[in-house]
């Protein structure tokens, strides 16, 4: 093995520990029997607690990146999810709804669009999930934003603050309020703004520095009255 290699590998090992400590807090959901101990013990391995804990810490995240920033091999991280989807729907059929924990960290997934997005189940409500969804992607979180910051702003005002064309924010302004996170009447108004702001303050670090500072001022925003 070269040189290169060997620091390739010391890399992934280092991104999968930090993760995998914030996954190994997050225990796998209880299979209803004294087996679930054994079965996290023998089966569950820092990359599959590096998986929990950067979902933990970024949910909504799709496929690749998840892969991408663990730096793990797409079989490897098809392999792992499958194995926590799975054990989502095993605690499902396994374990009467009386004895479930609410906080199972079992892995649950959301198609949006070309992309499949995950997040732990039972923390995010549908409309929690689709937001978070749409805060993924660059252009929708801009809108976002500035929405938050200048509810006047008008569809230009928000092209020019973002640096898009006038034409890209018509089109996801009518997938926004399609998905019923954005109210057009005169003008846009962001729905939920207190669910919004909220997500974006308790993982701003997980999305860019312009959130980081959006989170900063939350307070003077969470004023917001549209």
């Amino acid at each position: 093995m070269s040189d290169e290699d060997r620091g390739v590998d010391a890399d992934k090992r280092a991104t999968l520990r930090r993760f995998a400590a914030l996954g190994a807090a997050t225990p796998l959901a209880s299979l209803g029997t004294g087996e679930a101990e054994a079965r996290a013990t023998t089966e569950r391995s820092d990359a599959r607690d590096a998986i929990l804990g950067y979902v933990r810490t970024t949910p909504g995240a799709h496929f690749s990146k998840l892969r991408d920033d663990l730096k793990l091999g797409t079989g490897e991280t098809q392999h792992h999810l499958r194995r926590l989807l799975d054990d989502g729907r095993a605690s499902d059929a396994d374990v009467p709804s009386s004895e479930r924990r609410s906080d199972d960290p079992a892995i649950v997934s959301r198609r949006d669009g070309d992309y499949r997005r995950f997040f732990l189940a039972g923390r995010f409500s549908t409309f929690e999930q689709v937001a978070l969804g749409y805060l993924r992607r660059e252009t929708p979180r801009g809108m976002v934003l500035t929405l938050l910051r200048h509810p006047d702003a008008t569809g230009s005002a928000v092209a020019d603050a973002i640096g898009v064309s006038r034409a890209t924010v018509s089109t996801y302004v009518s997938e926004l309020e399609e998905a019923g996170l954005l109210v057009r009447d005169d003008g846009y108004t962001v729905a939920r703004p207190e669910t919004i702001i909220t997500l974006l303050v308790r993982y701003a670090d997980s999305f860019d520095a312009e959130t980081a500072a959006f989170a900063a001022e939350a307070d003077e925003v969470l004023r917001y009255d549209p």
